[in-house]
């Protein structure tokens, strides 16, 4: 499946779906509804379990992009966010983000 998102960025499907923004900074307008109409149906097709978010660059994001990770978790998908950056920890720590999904380090070779 091919995202139509400029922002949004497939790098594996299967169970685990990865997906990620291209190392962009500031995820501040992104359309949110598209990036969840494009989630969900890569989790239909794939019969995903995980959806994994790569937020390697990233040091903002929106609200929004909170709260649809936290919609996806609410349909029984594990939610896995790999590499985020101080900032975007600090977040996670706040909202008590880090309590309901995996947070990981990946090295450059094993993502």
């Amino acid at each position: 499946m091919e995202l139509h998102s400029q922002r949004l960025q497939l790098y594996e499907a299967g169970k685990t779906t990865v997906v990620g923004f291209g190392g962009e900074e500031i995820l501040d307008d992104i359309n949110i509804a598209d990036c969840r109409d494009e989630l969900l149906a890569l989790v239909k097709e794939h019969n995903a379990e995980v959806v994994a978010f790569d937020l390697r660059g990233v040091r903002l994001i929106p609200s929004g992009m909170l709260g649809l990770m936290a919609s996806l978790r609410n349909l029984d998908l594990k939610i896995q966010v790999f590499n985020p950056s101080p900032e975007v920890r600090e977040v996670f720590a706040i909202t008590s983000f880090d309590q309901i999904m995996e947070i990981r380090e990946l090295d450059e070779e094993s993502s």
